[in-house]
């Protein structure tokens, strides 16, 4: 019988234990496991090739991004630095020009000394694109919606320009999960995510999971995850598929609140701009809402300034003010100096990163209390504002 998501999410073949009836899947703490013969192994012989709890989380991940595997690495990064390793010496690579500012500082300082190359283009643009495939290009990779000003890019279209150029695509699907976008189903070949965010949804894990839909391409991740050796621990694994359970709850929440303070941002006089794909006159909306079921929970907004910036963080009382995203609890950041600090000021500013620029990750607070946090934060900046002038 095939299930809807939020039943997979709960239900999935490995959760319950069958020697015990267990619901929860086991930790197995075990760095080796005992052999029965000379000539015969097990299917476990050492945890870097392979640990039951996290197969248990990767056959999760496989599940729910209708993929042949899955994979889980020690972080985000870590996910997508061994994704890229399926690239050789003279390979070139396609970004999207606003990606993360990890993937950033990954591409530019260290696959360019292995002599892999790259370009950053609008991948929002299907006709820039596919002009700038180069005959040694291997991998377009795909950030939507990017991190942090939220553009849209065409997955399928990206991927068709791919397959034409006989490329992978790589899409990080961060922002969205597979609750809200598959990737795969629209013709990318390899999911990324730092299940860090809304995955675990409780910043307690640091997590990365990739998702491969090739049986070919995932015998080579695999090859590369259990040689580079960074996979993700025992406990985060347990931790992370507990998450997991919760996502969809937790995620349709955030979202509907998020809705809302993107609306009220929108129409607040100090606000000059709000990035966020669920409204109608985003460049990307409808790009949007024919691959995504949903908007997310996540909206970056532009102040006049850094100072202006520093006053609403400063007034803030409910959201941490932190790195990271995709929590129970709302995360505001400045990505000038935190996800984007790997990024230096001209190539921020080029992408719209400015001083002025926060990124908001809603919680599960109600709604109605962030929106009066927000409110009285926002005349703290106008107060400044007056005394300013």
């Amino acid at each position: 019988m095939t299930h809807h998501f939020d039943t997979k999410l709960l239900h999935q073949p490995s959760y319950i234990d069958k020697q015990t009836g267990a619901v929860n899947v086991p930790l197995h703490y075990s760095s080796t496991y005992h052999q029965q013969s000379i000539d015969e192994f097990g299917p476990y012989d050492y945890s870097r090739s392979g640990n039951p709890t996290r197969e248990s989380l990767e056959a999760t991940i496989a599940d729910l991004e209708n993929a042949h595997a899955g994979f889980a690495f020690a972080s985000g990064m870590a996910a997508i630095s061994s994704a890229f390793m399926l690239l050789s010496a003279g390979d070139h690579v396609l970004v999207s020009k606003d990606v993360y500012g990890g993937t950033y500082r990954m591409i530019t300082e260290v696959l360019t000394r292995f002599n892999i190359d790259h370009s950053f283009i609008d991948m929002t643009d299907l006709d820039e694109t596919a002009r700038n495939v180069q005959p040694n290009t291997k991998v377009i990779y795909v950030e939507t919606p990017s991190n942090p000003t939220l553009n849209i890019t065409d997955i399928e279209g990206v991927a068709k320009v791919a397959k034409a150029h006989g490329c992978l695509t790589f899409v990080d699907n961060t922002f969205m999960t597979p609750l809200y976008q598959k990737p795969l189903d629209l013709g990318a070949d390899v999911v990324l995510h730092s299940a860090t965010k809304f995955l675990s949804g409780h910043s307690d894990v640091v997590a990365g999971l990739a998702a491969v839909k090739d049986p070919e391409v995932a015998a080579r991740l695999k090859f590369i995850q259990n040689s580079f050796g960074s996979i993700l621990g025992v406990q985060d694994s347990w931790l992370l598929l507990r998450g997991l359970k919760t996502l969809s709850v937790r995620l349709k929440q955030s979202s509907e609140s998020a809705s809302q303070i993107a609306q009220f941002l929108h129409h607040h006089p100090l606000v000059d701009e709000v990035y966020y794909p669920g409204f109608s006159f985003h460049a990307g909306y409808h790009i949007h809402q024919r691959q995504s079921t949903g908007a997310g929970a996540v909206l970056s907004f532009r102040l006049p300034g850094k100072k202006s910036a520093g006053v609403l963080v400063e007034a803030m009382n409910i959201p941490v003010f932190a790195v990271s995203l995709g929590a129970v609890e709302s995360i505001l950041s400045y990505p000038a100096t935190m996800s984007h600090a790997a990024m230096p000021p001209a190539e921020r500013e080029s992408r719209g990163i400015t001083s002025g620029l926060l990124r908001l990750s809603v919680g599960l607070e109600d709604a109605d209390d962030l929106l009066a946090d927000l409110r009285q934060a926002l005349d703290k900046v106008a107060a400044y504002q007056t005394l300013t002038i």
